[in-house]
């Protein structure tokens, strides 16, 4: 029997999967019984579930890929647990609500619900679910590429997250399919300066420099720098808009007039900001002279870094510099190439998906500000889609949501979402 989609989603939250440690081993078994009742051939790597289901042969597969676990939580401040899986006013409750365990199960009950139905799929259609994309994908999407290539043979094409959820801008309902996806480069940033004894205040010391620093990378952006990929998005979504809002989003594709645009859009504006620029976010902070009486002589500051499409480490660092002062010392901790060029072959499919559910859709192409697992597979020559669509009222902000409290979905949207993938299986090419 096919599972109801919310009532899986409940379930699935509330298995804990926070990363780290991860712990995907339960939902892969559970998850790999539900597969197997429908008929579906499993194969278990690690923590992580591959299903290949055999098409008719007259489309390449698509793959279906979305993880498992969830990012760390804090309970203060929900208004109900973080994972109870609660369904109260509409709304499906709960840490993975939205990343991405609603996504999970719209792919799942979706190929259950075609098999269910004795339909074939035009080509294979592959599910994975993957463990560890939170914490970097060492475990999940990076180590199948590498070293289990042979189960994605023959794939063009890759729905996951994120994209289909809703974004309302002057009364017109957006669906933003991301369709490139912005790159990590984790940098860590080193102040130094004289310490001393505590009581003997000293004006620029590094904590004073640290303030510095903070102050500057929460208020300034970095330069506005305007890709391909966003220009297609922003001229796709001024196409749909009356008049004044459709000139105002073409003058955002001016540079000089960008920051000045974004700033007068309230919470659209933050939302586009970071398709305009890079981003350094400052999430480890630290600066310490071991003792209340001593005046530290370093400060650290590890930055959440995600570069534009086209753009180097040497081209953020040089930014960075320019941005915070040559006395910062900056390197490079991490960094996640995305060498492939947005392949657009699939979009016309999803967008015509989202209008046969939708008749008010204006599905557009999007840069995502995030990196996904996406970046991993592009490496075997895969376009990833971010297709996990949702319905959401007008006052509910996707992206302020995601790894934030009180994430939740209404539930109409886990059933929105699993009839578009459900369609989508059935006229992919």
């Amino acid at each position: 029997m096919v599972p109801e989609p919310v009532e899986l989603l409940r379930r699935l939250i509330r298995v804990d999967t926070t990363n780290p440690p991860g712990n995907e081993s339960a939902l892969v078994e559970y998850l790999g019984g539900l597969l197997r009742d429908g008929g579906v051939t499993t194969t278990v790597v690690g923590e992580n579930l591959v299903a290949r289901v055999p098409g008719r042969g007259e489309a390449p597969p698509l793959l279906m890929q979305g993880h498992l676990d969830v990012v760390p939580v804090s309970d203060h401040g929900w208004t109900h647990p973080p994972f109870s899986g609660d369904l109260i006013d509409g709304f499906v409750w709960g840490r993975g609500a939205l990343d991405m365990k609603s996504g999970v199960v719209m792919m799942l009950v979706g190929l259950l619900r075609m098999l269910d139905a004795g339909r074939t799929p035009p080509g294979d259609v592959i599910l994975a679910l993957l463990a560890d994309e939170e914490a970097g994908g060492e475990r999940g999407a990076k180590y199948l590429v590498e070293n289990r290539p042979e189960l994605f043979e023959g794939v063009r094409y890759a729905i996951g997250e994120f994209g289909g959820f809703t974004m309302e801008i002057a009364g017109r309902r957006f669906y933003p399919v991301q369709v490139a996806e912005k790159q990590i480069c984790w940098v860590r940033a080193v102040l130094r300066a004289p310490g001393g004894h505590g009581s003997l205040a000293r004006p620029g010391g590094v904590t004073a420099r640290l303030a510095t620093v903070l102050r500057t990378l929460d208020r300034q952006h970095l330069p506005v720098h305007v890709t391909p990929v966003v220009r297609t998005m922003i001229s796709a979504m001024a196409a749909e808009l009356p008049a004044p809002a459709a000139q105002a989003a073409r003058l955002l594709l001016r540079p000089a007039l960008t920051d000045r645009l974004l700033g007068a859009a309230g919470e659209t504006g933050l939302t586009l900001a970071p398709l305009f620029h890079h981003t350094a976010t400052p999430n480890i902070v630290s600066a310490s002279g071991g003792a209340i009486n001593v005046r530290p002589t370093e400060a650290v500051l590890d930055l959440d870094g995600r570069l534009l499409p086209g753009f180097r480490p040497q081209d953020f660092l040089a930014e960075l510099h320019a941005f915070l002062g040559d006395d910062v010392e900056l390197s490079v901790v991490r960094h996640d190439p995305v060498e492939l060029e947005p392949n657009l072959g699939l979009f016309d499919t999803l967008a015509s998906v989202l209008r046969d559910h939708d008749p008010l859709a204006k599905p557009v192409p999007m840069l995502m500000p995030a990196s996904t697992d996406g970046r991993f597979f592009a490496r075997l020559g895969i376009q990833t889609y971010g297709f996990t669509p949702m319905t959401l009222p007008a006052s509910m902000t996707f992206t302020k949501l995601v790894h934030g409290v009180d994430e939740r979905i209404p539930a109409s949207a886990v059933e929105f979402g699993t009839a578009c993938v459900t369609s989508l299986l059935e006229r992919f090419r």
